[in-house]
This record gives C-alpha cells, sequence and structure tokens, in this order.
C-alpha cells in the first residue's frame, strides 16, 4: 500500500484536492488563476499531478480559496498518526524553514516546525482574527513582531495576533524545532500562517 505521506505522493493529493474544490465550485481554470494569483500553467501541472506544488503555492492556494492548508493535504480517518520525519514537509524557497503540518480541528490548525541554525523566515501580516501560539521545542528562537523582537528557550511559548507582519529567527548554531498551533477566527476559512 502506498504510503500518502510520501513526497511523490503530495503533489498528487494536492493536485485531486485542488480539482476537486475547483469543479464543486464551478471555477474555470483561469478563473481560479485569477482568483489565487498563480500562473495557470502551474495549476494545470498540479492538478495533473506532473508538479510537486512548494509551500508558498500551496499557501496562495489555500488563502485563495479560503481553506486551511491541511485541506489540500488531508487523509481522514478516524485516528490519525503523523510520525515523526514521516509526515508532509513544507519549505521555504530557500529550505531553511520547514514545517509539518499535523492536524486540523474546527478553528485550529497544528504544525511542527524547523528553521536551520541562523535561518529566518519572514511572514506577511495575516487577515484579522489569525492568533499563532509557538512553542520551542528544541533550541532557540527569537520572533520579531511589530519591530520588537522575543527570545524564546526550549520549551518557552509565545502568542501573538497574525495580523501584522512577523519573522521566526534561529539565532543558534543548531537545529530549532517549534510547535504550531493556528487559530482561525472563522472556522471555515484559512488566513494561511506559512509561506505566503
Amino acid at each position: 500500500m502506498e504510503n500518502p505521506w510520501e513526497e511523490k505522493n503530495v503533489g498528487k493529493r494536492v493536485g485531486a484536492k485542488l480539482r476537486q474544490i475547483r469543479v464543486n465550485r464551478g471555477l474555470s481554470m483561469e478563473a481560479l488563476a485569477k482568483q489565487i494569483g498563480v500562473s495557470k500553467l502551474t495549476l494545470v501541472k498540479i492538478e495533473r499531478g506532473e508538479a510537486n506544488p512548494t509551500l508558498s503555492v500551496i499557501w496562495k492556494i489555500a488563502n485563495g480559496l479560503s481553506i486551511p492548508v491541511t485541506a489540500l493535504l488531508s487523509v481522514e480517518t478516524d485516528v490519525s498518526i503523523v510520525r515523526s520525519k514521516e509526515g508532509i514537509n513544507l519549505t521555504s524557497s530557500d529550505d531553511r524553514f520547514v514545517v509539518e503540518p499535523l492536524f486540523t480541528f474546527g478553528s485550529f490548525e497544528l504544525y511542527r516546525g524547523y528553521i536551520q541554525p541562523q535561518g529566518e523566515y519572514f511572514s506577511e501580516a495575516h487577515p484579522p482574527g489569525v492568533v499563532e501560539f509557538v512553542t520551542v521545542m528544541a533550541g532557540k528562537l527569537a520572533v520579531e513582531v511589530d519591530g520588537d523582537i522575543h527570545h524564546l528557550d526550549e520549551h518557552d511559548s509565545i502568542r501573538f495576533n497574525g495580523d501584522r507582519p512577523h519573522k521566526y529567527m534561529n539565532p543558534s548554531s543548531s537545529l530549532t524545532t517549534l510547535h504550531f498551533v493556528i487559530s482561525y477566527s472563522n472556522p471555515g476559512t484559512n488566513h494561511s500562517l506559512f509561506f505566503q
């Protein structure tokens, strides 16, 4: 039996889900491309399973369709286990920041994240109502929100409104491992945390 979490299957899963959502909403490929800001050619390749979309493209699709990222990736069962290093890895364009979608429940999404030594990731402001909860599981983290930098050590946590630009930074020489909980004001709307 194929593992749906293997990297080769991620593009196929996203493509199938995207096609299903697009058709259910009565959108043409052109209309979808215009709505979400991704080229028609890229969307065609994704729907056909010929492309493994980057994390930024997955977030653009989710934002444009107002759905959680995990809705494009989900495999639905009564009991779900996402084992370390066996889940989906979504990476920033420079590969310095990686997130693994874990679960979605109502207005919450859970992620594991990794920032390479001296790595950083800048996130644009999300729509109002997004709240981010981050716990450092290993290493060190600096989070910049509204020009203020907050330093966290292992097992420290931070909560902040995601409706402003913010940056995650690993100031250390070792990998930082994070746990994210993202809360949306409207459970049916995705205000996407990462990789916009």
